[in-house]
């Protein structure tokens, strides 16, 4: 049985995604509606990213093998990749992560100490090799979207950078309306699928332990990456499962492995502290959470329609009409219902998870008037005011990213 906010079922009801077999399981395409919410919280997070000082790059989907190799992903992580492809004398493969890509444009040029920290961000595609009886929605699928960062620095940058990530984390929680469940330290656990270097793996939990001081958190042993310890934050859907969505890392092993380096001030090379950090982890797993939590009804500033104008009848269209391209001018996103949808109840009824709907009769399109009947998603009716007003305060609360719908 679905649960009453199931993203599943949501998804497809609302039109913002779908799966077809000829593409795969796990590969899920995004209809117009999901694309909108998906390109706004991309939008979000690049200028959030951009304000906090990262520079963004993009990087290929494929890589050698022995890109992963030296990475360490194929001895560790291997069992999560789709295997190589043979191109010519080289066998290629899809990423099953950023890190790698991300470790070769920094090396690609000398650094000197005083560019430090070199923020390096990137929504990247990657992909893994999941079973096909774990996949589901757009909770766990093969291709992924990630909103991934890598900040290369010294070691007495670490903390304080891994902690502006965690900051920038809890800003975007805010701004989406989720709620952490709870920080997770995890660690190592037994078994071989992690680096064999316990001196690494202990300054690293050190820092990370110093990042989370003052923050109530729990520790669990498996849940690290195989090259070094990370922070989870959790979340719970409707039906308490927990899941993580955003991540921050301190990672010794991969700048050792890929030989990075930076000039420091004594014109000697050393090397660079990686801390990994994702803001809303993959983009499908944040839209899933953002669907459940919501409702489909989402923040204004990230709903697929803002406002809906619904002409009461043929005669008010035209007044309809020039108010949605004014809106449209503004930078809104919205649209006309007209009567031929139905009457103004039915109308009314279809647009519910729409944030804003003004309805205009017969006073509202009076000769010299230009007003609006408001509605809004809760039920409200602030009453009748200006189109201009309207229009005006819609702009000011989406650019607000409120998330409460309101005037």
């Amino acid at each position: 049985m679905n649960a009453p906010h199931d993203h599943r079922r949501l998804g497809r009801e609302l039109g913002l995604f779908d799966t077809d077999p000829l593409m795969g399981a796990g590969l899920p395409y995004w209809l117009p509606d999901g694309a909108v919410v998906r390109h706004v919280l991309e939008e979000y997070i690049r200028e959030a990213e951009r304000e906090a000082g990262y520079r963004h790059v993009y990087s290929p989907v494929l890589g050698k093998r022995e890109l992963y190799e030296i990475s360490g992903h194929w001895d560790h992580y291997s069992d999560d990749m789709f295997p190589p492809m043979e191109l010519g004398a080289e066998q290629v493969v899809l990423r099953p992560s950023l890190c790698p890509h991300h470790a070769l444009i920094y090396r690609s040029r000398s650094h000197s100490y005083r560019e430090l920290p070199f923020r390096m961000a990137e929504l990247g595609g990657m992909y893994r090799s999941e079973l096909s009886g774990v996949l589901g929605g757009l909770t766990r699928v093969r291709a992924i979207h990630l909103n991934d960062a890598h900040i290369f620095c010294t070691l007495e940058q670490a903390v304080e950078e891994a902690r502006a990530a965690l900051d920038l984390i809890a800003r975007a929680y805010a701004d989406l309306g989720i709620r952490a469940a709870r920080y997770r330290l995890s660690l190592p656990g037994d078994g071989g699928k992690y680096v064999a270097d316990p001196a690494l793996w202990r300054r690293a939990t050190a820092l990370l332990e110093d990042v989370l001081e003052g923050i109530e958190y729990d520790a669990a042993e498996g849940e690290a990456a195989f090259y070094g310890p990370k922070i989870d934050v959790q979340i719970t859907d409707r039906a308490g499962r927990e899941a993580t969505l955003s991540t921050v890392q301190i990672d010794f092993h991969q700048p050792e492995r890929f030989d990075l380096h930076y000039i420091g001030p004594d014109g000697a090379k050393h090397r660079p502290v990686m801390v990994h950090r994702s803001i809303i982890g993959s983009v499908e797993r944040a839209v899933a959470h953002l669907i459940e939590q919501h409702g489909g009804a989402f923040p204004a500033w990230l709903a697929p329609v803002q406002l809906v104008l619904l002409p009461v009848a043929e005669e008010q269209v035209e007044h309809a009409e020039k108010l949605l391209g004014r809106a449209l001018d503004q930078g809104l996103r919205a649209e006309l219902a007209g009567p031929e949808q139905g009457t103004l109840g039915a109308r009314i009824r279809a647009a519910r998870l729409v944030p804003y709907q003004a309805v205009i009769g017969e006073r509202e399109a009076a000769e010299d008037g230009d007003l609006a009947a408001v509605r809004l998603r809760d039920g409200r009716k602030p009453g009748t005011m200006q189109g201009a007003e309207l229009i005006a305060r819609i702009t000011e609360h989406v650019a607000a990213r409120s998330s409460e719908v309101g005037l």
